[in-house]
């Protein structure tokens, strides 16, 4: 997957936590269709401009891959959030924010700063890079 690629779906419709998700379907033992559903209100820092959608579709895939069931699996629940802690560190060192209007400089929840952010563009350079960024931390992560 190139940015180009993810600027094709973000054009199509898709969000940058759905192509974070979806892009470990198979992985996960899920159709692309159910990824796509599962992290399909978490776009635009889940519209209010809060934690990045690509960070919430990397957060989906760890805790398929690594969550616990409950509170008698403690061992799980350990390692999921070693999981998760080491992921945000690791995003933080790279974007230094977790936060959607700060990765955009501007506030995506209001019609005013969507505009802003859709006229400079950056819905389709910068937001792809996240995504991009999330897969490449996803992959590169302490198996």
């Amino acid at each position: 997957m190139d940015k180009e690629q993810v600027a094709g779906l973000f054009m199509r419709g898709q969000d940058c936590g759905q192509v974070v998700f979806s892009h470990y379907a198979d992985e996960l033992g899920i159709t692309y269709d159910e990824a796509n559903r599962i992290a399909s209100a978490f776009g635009g820092g889940s519209g209010i401009g809060e934690t990045c959608g690509a960070v919430i579709g990397a957060l989906l895939v760890i805790g398929m891959k690594y969550g616990h069931n409950g509170p008698d699996d403690m061992e799980r629940r350990n390692v999921l959030m070693a999981k998760r802690a080491e992921f945000i560190e690791k995003w933080k060192e790279r974007r230094g924010s977790c936060m959607c209007n700060d990765l955009l400089g501007d506030d995506i929840s209001t019609p005013e700063g969507l505009g802003r952010i859709l006229e400079a563009g950056t819905m389709f350079t910068l937001c792809p890079e996240l995504v991009l960024d999330a897969v490449d931390i996803m992959d590169n992560m302490d198996q």
